[in-house]
C-alpha cells in the first residue's frame, strides 16, 4: 500500500504543506483599471481601428484588380513616388537637423534662447494653409530672398519640412535634458574623445527618442495637405502629391480608388514604423 509522504517539518514541529502551482499569470486590473481599460480601448477603436478597418474594406470593394490598377495607375505612382519619397528625405534632414536643435537648445546658453524654444512649435499651432500662405511669399515669384521655388518639387520639399520639424526636437529635447552628465565626465576622465562619449553614451540614450521623433515625422509628411494646396501648385506627374490624389478621386465620385491609394499610404507608414523600431532596438543593444 503506498504511503503519503509529508515535507519537513518547521521549526514548530508541524508538517511543512507542499508549494502551490501556480494556476497561470492572473491579471492585475483592479475594477475601476478594468473599466479604465474599457474606455480606453472603445475610444481608439472608435476614433482609429474601425475608421481604419472601414477603409481597408472599401478600398477592397473593385476586387483586386481595380485595387491594383487604381495604384498602378501612372498619375496615382507618380504622386506616391513624390510624396514617400520627399518624406524620406525630409525624415532624414530632420533627425541631423532636429537633433543638432534640441542640443543647442540643452546644452548651450545663448542670447534669445527662450524665443527660439518658442518659435520651434510655431508648425505646431500654425494652420497649415497659412503655412503655405507664408512659404509662397518667402519662395514665390516676388520672393524677399530671390528663391523662386514654387510649384516645383523642391516647394513640397519646403512645406514638409516646415511643418514636420519640430517632431524631432520635441521628442529629443527631454532626453537630452536628463542626461546624467558625470557619465560623460568620468568617460572624459578616463580618456574618451567627444566622438566616442557621443557615439557610446549620448546616441544609444537618444535613438529611441529620434526614431519616435522620426516615426511621427514620416507619418506627418505623407499625409500633409494644406500647406502644399499653396505652393506646390498640385501639378500632375510634377508635384501632386497623395493627399490631393485621394481628394481627386473623391470629388470625382470614385471612394474606392481613394481608399485603396490610402490603404497603401497606411501600410507604407506602418512598415517605416517597424523597420524605425527594429533600429532602434539594435542601436540601443549595441549602446
Amino acid at each position: 500500500m503506498a504511503t503519503a509522504t509529508l515535507d519537513a517539518p518547521d521549526v514548530a514541529g508541524r508538517p511543512t504543506p507542499p508549494p502551490r502551482r501556480r494556476a497561470g499569470a492572473r491579471t492585475t486590473l483592479t475594477a475601476g483599471s478594468s473599466l479604465g481599460l474599457g474606455i480606453a480601448v472603445t475610444w481608439f477603436s472608435l476614433l482609429v481601428l474601425i475608421p481604419l478597418t472601414a477603409i481597408v474594406a472599401t478600398s477592397a470593394e473593385r476586387g483586386w484588380s481595380g485595387y491594383v490598377d487604381t495604384i498602378t495607375n501612372d498619375q496615382t505612382m507618380a504622386a506616391i513616388q513624390l510624396t514617400v519619397g520627399q518624406a524620406a528625405l525630409v525624415t532624414g534632414v530632420n533627425i541631423v537637423m532636429g537633433t543638432l536643435i534640441a542640443w543647442v537648445l540643452v546644452r548651450d546658453r545663448f542670447f534669445g534662447k527662450r524665443i527660439l524654444d518658442v518659435v520651434i512649435d510655431i508648425p505646431f499651432a500654425l494652420p497649415t494653409i497659412v503655412a503655405g500662405l507664408v512659404l509662397l511669399g518667402l519662395y514665390g515669384n516676388n520672393s524677399p530672398i530671390g528663391l523662386d521655388w514654387a510649384y516645383t518639387d523642391r516647394a513640397v520639399m519646403l512645406a514638409l519640412a516646415f511643418v514636420t520639424l519640430p517632431f524631432i526636437v520635441r521628442t529629443v529635447q527631454p532626453v537630452l535634458e536628463e542626461l546624467d552628465h558625470d557619465v560623460e565626465e568620468a568617460a572624459a576622465s578616463l580618456g574618451a574623445s567627444r566622438l566616442t562619449i557621443f557615439r557610446r553614451i549620448i546616441l544609444p540614450s537618444l535613438v529611441p527618442a529620434i526614431t519616435a521623433g522620426a516615426a511621427l515625422s514620416f507619418a506627418r509628411a505623407i499625409a500633409e495637405y494644406g500647406s502644399l494646396v499653396l505652393l506646390s501648385g498640385n501639378k500632375p506627374f510634377s508635384t501632386e502629391v497623395v493627399s490631393v490624389r485621394v481628394l481627386s478621386f473623391i470629388e470625382n465620385g470614385s471612394t474606392a480608388s481613394a481608399a485603396a491609394v490610402a490603404s497603401l499610404m497606411l501600410a507604407v507608414a506602418l512598415v517605416v514604423i517597424v523597420v524605425l523600431d527594429v533600429i532602434q532596438r539594435r542601436v540601443s543593444r549595441r549602446g
